[in-house]
């Protein structure tokens, strides 16, 4: 049989032998597969490269996040929490890709988790104070202000990712998918999108102009612009370095995109068009760049201990369940695109396990934020055809050398506000439309299906908005469950999931219509097969053959030696 690229790179062949087994076939034009090792200095090119890819994508977080911890626009803690998101993606991303998944993913902050932590944020205890209050603040009352609400967030983030530890090592997985349906995911991830409308325009709206043409110039590099390649030097095995064509437009169009409208700004602050303290001018927080110290190593609890609280971990809890069907849906695509063998279960368990562990990290850390598989990351693979696992390691390697200058970190929030709310409209679209095209699983000519796909996206969009309107309404007499119900029923992804998830397993429907068919050959989850002998993809690096020994190993389901049948 043939599959089809999901990037329109045919990277692998599948066909069938006559006993009906399925044998990967490497594509002729991989240039680098999962296990190949490319020379060091061609490793720090291309880890670059993943590098810049990601780095567009995280340093978007905090330009929402920050606000809602009341911290003000010019506090050079800004830089330290981009820094800290870095400093930990790199650390995720090397265990991963060495002994989690061991697939070339990169791991890092995710849009997913901003939705319950606003949730969390809209409690009237956490709510900022007026203008007039802040003001009267001096800065250390300024900077414990913003401080306490790291700690609450940190510690939601990292007691609920134990879930993801528990049903990644445990095994349950492949359980969790039998209930979780397309028209699950449908919601839950694409409410992640339309939740944030409201700060995109917020941010785009401090000068249309320069958010239009962000849009503008996204919109052709990333669509118009895609087969457009630029003369470059390029290294081929046998061949020595040869003159080829770098899909530049394709690889990094957020990138180009802000160094562009970023460049413009600068222009327009430097002929003063723009007035002293514009939110476009680019010197409007010059100060976070020069109090910003150049070395700064994060370590965990920086901000002091993180605080637990039901209201919050079940809140995160919904960012945490949407991150986990997001990165397993990824896993076969990589696999088939760097040319390795579809991911067995326990790399699957592996994978999911240590995604939670990240996501643990990140909030010790105190990076507001989890941890999550990058999809621009996904398509740098298929795009460059390199799937070297060694590269994302260097380039991990390079992310925890980045996290520690913490004037790179400070940099980045000096992007122009305007451009960051093009950007988002952009990416906050892209990613309701990504939890849309699950779509392509259920029979959309169904009334029931049509009934409850409606009712669970536009239900918490309704319910939501009301209760920030309200946020004391709910009054049960007992401030915990009042702060639990108001977060959970503020959480629009965990409403239109669980609400998804019920409707579609308790309304009558064929498994075809439902889209149930069509999904388990998608995310079909298998066992290894009988050892060869020969090294698997999916095997630790270290330890194989003490574990190959011992009996039990084959019942521990995140093991290379797991042999149990679902």
């Amino acid at each position: 049989m043939e599959m089809q690229e999901n990037h329109a790179v045919s990277v692998v062949q599948i066909s069938t032998t006559n006993e009906g087994q399925d044998k990967l076939k490497r594509g002729a034009d991989i240039n680098y597969g999962i296990d190949d090792i490319p020379p060091w200095f061609l490793c720090i090119f291309m880890a670059l490269q993943h590098y810049l890819t990601m780095i567009g994508a995280i340093v978007s977080i905090p330009f929402i996040l920050t606000p809602a911890l009341c911290m003000e626009d010019e506090d050079p803690s800004r830089g330290i929490i981009i820094s800290t998101m870095i400093f930990v993606t790199g650390i995720v991303t090397y265990i991963q890709a060495t002994w989690g998944c061991r697939l070339p993913i990169v791991q890092g902050g995710t849009i997913s988790f901003l939705v319950p932590t606003l949730a969390i944020l809209n409690l009237p205890q956490w709510k900022c104070p007026a203008e007039s209050v802040m003001a009267t603040l001096d800065a250390e009352a300024k900077t414990e202000l913003w401080q306490v609400r790291m700690r609450e967030l940190s510690g939601a983030i990292a007691v609920s990712a134990l879930f993801q530890v528990f049903i990644g090592y445990s095994g349950l997985v492949g359980k969790l998918l039998k209930v979780i349906t397309p028209l699950t995911i449908v919601p839950t991830v694409s409410l992640v999108g339309l939740t944030l409308f409201s700060h995109a325009s917020e941010t785009a709206s401090k000068h249309w102009g320069i958010a239009v043409g962000t849009i503008v110039l996204m919109t052709l590099f990333s669509q118009a612009m895609t087969g457009v390649t630029v003369p470059t030097l390029k290294y081929r095995k046998g061949h020595g370095l040869q003159i080829g064509w770098f899909p530049l437009f394709k690889l990094f169009p957020v990138l180009l995109t802000i160094l562009i409208m970023w460049s413009l700004c600068g222009v327009l602050t430097a002929t003063n068009v723009f007035p002293s303290g514009h939110p476009a001018r680019t010197d409007v927080r010059i100060r976070v760049l020069e109090d910003a110290a150049w070395f700064r190593v994060p370590y965990p609890g920086q901000f002091g201990i993180p605080t637990v609280t039901l209201a919050g971990v079940l809140g995160m809890l919904a960012g945490v369940l949407a991150c986990t069907v997001e990165s397993i849906s990824y896993y076969p695509t990589v696999s088939q695109m760097c040319g390795a063998p579809p991911p067995p279960l326990h790399a699957i368990n592996r994978g999911i396990a240590t995604e939670g562990l990240g996501t643990v990290l990140a909030g010790l850390w105190g990076s507001g934020n989890g941890t999550n598989t990058f999809g621009e990351n996904v398509g740098a693979i298929g795009v460059t055809k390199v799937g070297s696992r060694r590269v994302i390691q260097w380039a991990a390697i390079i992310m925890i050398f980045q996290g520690v200058l913490n004037k790179f970190g400070a940099a980045f929030i000096m992007i122009p506000d305007p451009v960051v709310g093009g950007i988002f409209c952009v990416m906050f679209g892209m990613i309701a439309a990504f939890g849309l095209s699950a779509l392509q699983y259920v029979d959309l000519r169904s009334a029931r299906n049509l009934y409850i796909l409606g009712l669970s996206i536009f239900f918490p969009l309704v319910l939501c908005l009301w209760l920030k309107d309200h946020p004391t309404f709910i009054q049960t007499g007992n401030e915990t469950v009042d702060s639990t119900l108001s977060v959970l029923l503020g959480t629009s992804i965990l409403v239109g999931g669980v609400l998804g998830c019920i409707l579609d397993n308790l309304i009558p429907g064929t498994p075809e219509e439902r889209g149930l068919v069509a999904w388990s050959k998608e995310m079909a989850l298998k066992v290894d097969g009988e050892q060869t002998g020969v090294p698997s993809t999916f095997d630790f690096p270290y330890g194989m053959s003490f574990l190959k020994r011992c009996k039990w190993t084959k019942y521990v389901p995140f093991l290379p030696t797991y042999k149990m049948e679902l």
